[in-house]
């Protein structure tokens, strides 16, 4: 079933950031233009909350993608109906009922994005060997992560620019999703093309066919071996991690007063845009070799220790609050940059970044070890999503708890929140050089 004569680095670079780029587009840059297009902070809350249901809710659906059609179908659909949904959405803009409009819009876009992410993700599981998988494991978080920063980092600054250009908010943000729109529509395209053909389509009335039921491939899951554990390592593993994501990007650009480090949203975009980036690309891809060259066994306490250590870097950040301060100024094209350079704080930063880069991978190659067996796709759907159900709910929290405790005792609770992940993973069990490169050569 697997192709060798396909090179996975011409396809899952692209692959996996035409998973990233909607998730980042629909959860976090939609917020930024509803608030620049006026909408309240209430209904900005409530509806773009709403939106992170399908990622959450995506296993129910997961197994229909199993047993219809192929994985390489499933993903194209869905990439070209996300790019149709953001073209509409850039269209119905300038309308007077956008807000509602284009919230519906969103909703479809999300649905397809989740499916994406299920098939994209299944489609990994297929077309590789175990050793492949376990050395483009870092890649493929790498280059999610990447059109994340791409999507909160180039897009906002983009829909920023033709603000200033045009001097009209909504026709800025009208050409800013169609941009969007038709860079989705180039991606699709270029995986068409680049994505190889190595599945089979369960025959109708066969015995695999008949054995594959919903029913059966959902509950076959919570039978597996060790499952409880699993489960509970899944949803608390990230438990500090999500927390922090939510409250670090205020911590920064709040005042010094309340706590804050003070920098512009400037000033965080070019450090999280150029050392942030470089980082994470470099963590990543070292996370994917260490795993194929040691096996999971071997690296996954040092590589969530990696992961999570970082956090002390901003648990002193908010205590001492240093400044070495460098002036950095230059132009680029039509983008100005003029920003304040804090040495400690892009330190720490850096850090944070490799870390997770390294760190991330480990926990993404256990996901695979739990969706081991028939049914891997809908299995893997069904983990990631109690993985973003462990995101979800204290990221939905970690703005009472910020509020509550300061930022200093906050980062220290978000720290504090990253050991019982350390315990669970202690007692998880996996084949001893699962992951680990075999004698075969990755192409």
């Amino acid at each position: 079933m697997k192709n060798r004569d396909n090179n996975p680095w011409f396809w899952i670079p692209v692959l996996n950031f035409a998973s990233g780029l909607p998730y980042a587009i629909i959860i976090s840059v939609s917020v930024i233009m509803y608030k620049n297009l006026g909408i309240n902070n209430e209904d900005i809350g409530v509806y773009t909350s709403l939106l992170y249901l399908p990622w959450v809710i995506k296993p129910l659906w997961s197994p229909f993608i199993d047993l219809y059609a192929t994985k390489r179908k499933w993903f194209l659909a869905m990439q070209l109906l996300i790019s149709i949904a953001f073209l509409v959405v850039g269209l119905t803009i300038p309308m007077d009922h956008f807000f509602v409009i284009s919230l519906a819009v969103f909703w479809v876009a999300a649905f397809a994005s989740a499916s994406n992410d299920v098939a994209s993700d299944g489609f990994y599981l297929i077309a590789l060997e175990k050793d492949q998988q376990s050395f483009f494991l870092g890649i493929r978080s790498t280059f999610y992560r990447l059109s994340m920063l791409t999507g909160n980092g180039f897009i906002v600054i983009l829909g920023g620019y033709f603000e200033q250009e045009y001097g009209d908010k909504q026709k800025a943000w009208s050409y800013t999703m169609i941009i969007v729109g038709l860079a989705m529509v180039v991606i699709t395209i270029y995986n068409y093309f680049a994505t190889p053909k190595t599945e089979k389509v369960l025959v109708k009335n066969s015995v695999e066919a008949q054995n594959a039921s919903f029913g059966t491939v959902f509950a076959s899951f919570f039978k597996k071996k060790q499952i409880a554990i699993a489960l509970a390592f899944i949803l608390l593993f990230r438990l500090g991690e999500s927390q922090l994501l939510k409250m670090l990007t205020p911590f920064l650009i709040d005042d010094t007063a309340v706590g804050g480090l003070g920098l512009t949203t400037q000033d965080v975009g070019i450090i999280y845009g150029t050392f942030g980036v470089l980082s994470l690309t470099i963590g990543g891809i070292l996370g994917g070799i260490a795993i194929s060259r040691h096996g999971l066994t071997k690296m996954m306490l040092p590589m969530i220790l990696a992961m999570h250590l970082p956090i002390i870097g901003f648990v002193l950040l908010a205590h001492f609050h240093p400044s070495l301060l460098y002036h950095v100024q230059w132009d680029l094209y039509f983008f100005n940059f003029d920003y304040n350079f804090n040495v400690y704080t892009t330190l720490v930063i850096i850090l944070e970044q490799f870390g997770y880069g390294f760190g991330f991978a480990a926990f993404m190659m256990y996901l695979i070890h739990v969706a081991e067996g028939e049914s891997k796709t809908s299995h893997y759907a069904i983990a990631t999503g109690f993985m973003a159900l462990g995101m979800m709910l204290p990221g939905m929290a970690s703005g009472f708890i910020q509020e509550y405790l300061g930022y200093g005792n906050f980062f220290i609770w978000v720290f504090l929140a990253t050991i019982p992940g350390i315990i669970l993973s202690r007692f998880l069990t996996f084949p001893k050089d699962f992951g680990k490169k075999s004698e075969v050569k990755i192409s």
